[in-house]
C-alpha cells in the first residue's frame, strides 16, 4: 500500500517538475522568437502612413517604433 502511494507522489511531482520546465523553456523560446521577428517593423509602419496619404519621414517611423518598444 504504502509503495503505490510512493508511486503515486512520484509522478505528481514528475508532472508538476515537467509542467514548470516546459513553461519556462516555451517563454524563453518566445521571447527570442519575437526579438528575431517583431510583430510590426518599420516597413510596415511606412506602408501604414503611406496608405492613409502621408509620405512618412524617418523621424516619424523611429517615434513610432521607439514608442511601440517603449510599450513593450
Amino acid at each position: 500500500m504504502m509503495e503505490l502511494w510512493l508511486e503515486i507522489v512520484l509522478i505528481v511531482v514528475a508532472l508538476i517538475a515537467g509542467l514548470i520546465i516546459g513553461f519556462f523553456l516555451s517563454r524563453k523560446y518566445f521571447k527570442s522568437y519575437l526579438d528575431k521577428n517583431p510583430p510590426i517593423n518599420e516597413k510596415m509602419i511606412r506602408a501604414m502612413m503611406s496608405q492613409m496619404g502621408r509620405k512618412p519621414s524617418e523621424k516619424q517611423v523611429r517615434q513610432v517604433m521607439a514608442s511601440m518598444k517603449q510599450n513593450q
